[in-house]
């Protein structure tokens, strides 16, 4: 009998260096001999990935913060149904550019929706599926914006343009819920070289593994 993988989620706000430090973990993974499926939020199937087109693209008041969490919510069903079961199911281990816990910060703490709605979706859509261990990257809200602002050249998708006011409530809302679960989340300052954060993750993960 094949042993299960696990799942990773890293979190953060933008610019806090994510996709870099998925990227660098996964590497050290696979170095390890382990399988690595590497992922995202929005996204990671076929139909979620139809989804983010929707969710990321056009005026920054497209969608309302419920419509925002449902599109959110249908396409993680679909990426935990289609993607990640599957591959902790054959053995693999999933990295996860953000998940739940992004839509509770992003369209709860700072699109004003509570999290009991955003985790009642979850719970229909995606059964409450959660990582084994989450690593929230912490950065101050001027650094991340200037990080942001360098790697996307002044074009935002439209969740990432919003102002400062509502980026500062995700990050809030994210320290919230790493002090609310300290069995799953592990706190990483993202503030150092991308040596040193990549290393402050492997040791946030190493017990699991």
């Amino acid at each position: 009998m094949t042993a299960r993988g696990g799942f990773i989620s890293l979190e953060g706000g933008e610019g806090a260096g994510k996709s870099t430090q998925l990227r660098r973990l996964a590497a050290a993974l696979r170095a390890r001999g382990l399988e690595v499926v590497e992922t995202r939020e929005p996204g990671g199937s076929p139909g979620a990935e139809a989804i983010r087109a929707l969710l990321l693209q056009g005026d920054e008041d497209r969608w309302t913060p419920e419509a925002e969490a449902l599109l959110f919510a249908a396409a993680r069903a679909d990426h935990v149904a289609k993607t990640i079961k599957p591959a902790l199911e054959r053995g693999a281990w999933v990295l996860s550019d953000r998940f739940v816990d992004s839509s509770i910060a992003y369209q709860g703490g700072a699109g004003g929706l509570s999290r009991q709605a955003i985790r009642a979706l979850h719970d229909f859509g995606s059964h409450g599926f959660l990582p084994d261990r989450t690593i929230l990257l912490q950065l101050p809200v001027e650094s991340a914006a200037a990080r942001a602002d360098a790697r996307d050249n002044g074009a935002a998708d439209r969740i990432g343009a919003r102002d400062e006011g509502y980026h500062a409530k995700v990050a809030g809302t994210f320290a919230e819920l790493a002090a609310e679960d300290p069995a799953r989340f592990r706190t990483v300052d993202a503030s150092g070289s991308i040596d040193e954060v990549a290393a402050s993750v492997f040791a946030a993960v190493e017990d699991i593994l």
